[in-house]
């Protein structure tokens, strides 16, 4: 009986199914290709969020091949991050595909530059919920947090100070829900007023959807406090309540 339990253990662990739950594990795609600026922070963004599926159960494939976007290779995600990317970095049919992902009920994270992407695509600009318009020299700034129920935001203190690339934005989707807002008194080079959204999250089109402006520097991809950050940003795209 034993010899025969190890032998459906082991068949398990090959197909990638977890014994315990009787289902493979939940699995996240972060996508990086850039076709302008590129964050020298991506590598150890890549690497950072591959840490956090480790310790949270959640396997992580990451790739710039802009060719994995089929409506069949995305069904295996739940979630798919947009990991400071730049430019125009999906081609129609790719874009129809990931369109299909969201309506589907899939979730997304963008991170920093994926409001720097897709210009030319309206339904993204829904999507990640606003367009960068341009930003200051990197700064200690202050992010007041307004919404500490989310999973991303639940542990930061009422005002977060760090240093970062400071983003300022166009072409703001109105009903994107504004977790925390850049205080533009605490720096300089700030655009977007009194009411300058900087974390944000919104159900559309079947979809989640989560942005952060923060995460330009390396170090961001070893402070705890931006870890789990993004941590509670992805939980909420996966469609994790806790």
């Amino acid at each position: 009986m034993k010899t025969i339990l190890l032998f459906l253990g082991v068949l398990c662990f090959v197909a990638g199914i977890s014994t315990s739950e009787g289902k493979a594990k939940d699995a996240i795609l972060v996508f990086s290709k850039t076709a302008g600026f590129r964050h020298k922070s991506i590598e150890v963004g890549k690497a950072a969020i591959a840490k956090l599926g480790e310790e949270n159960n959640f396997s992580v494939d990451t790739t710039e091949n802009a060719a994995v976007f089929t409506t069949d290779n995305l069904k295996k995600y739940k979630a798919v991050v947009f990991l400071s990317t730049t430019g125009d970095i999906l081609n129609a049919e790719q874009q129809a595909a990931f369109e299909q992902y969201i309506k589907k009920g899939g979730g997304f994270v963008g991170i920093h530059a994926a409001a720097d992407t897709e210009y030319e695509w309206p339904w993204y600009n829904q999507l990640v919920g606003a367009y960068f318009l341009s930003h200051p020299k990197q700064q200690n700034a202050e992010i007041e947090i307004v919404d500490k129920k989310h999973l991303a935001t639940k542990d930061l203190p009422d005002r977060w100070k760090r240093y970062d690339e400071w983003y300022n934005y166009k072409s703001i989707v109105p009903e994107v829900k504004v977790l925390g807002k850049l205080d533009e008194k605490t720096y300089e080079g700030g655009k977007n007023g009194d009411n300058h959204p900087f974390i944000w999250y919104r159900s559309f089109d079947g979809g989640r959807s989560f942005y952060t402006g923060a995460g330009h520097t390396d170090e961001s991809y070893s402070d705890p406090q931006f870890l789990q950050h993004i941590l509670g940003g992805i939980k909420y795209a996966m469609g994790r309540k806790k």
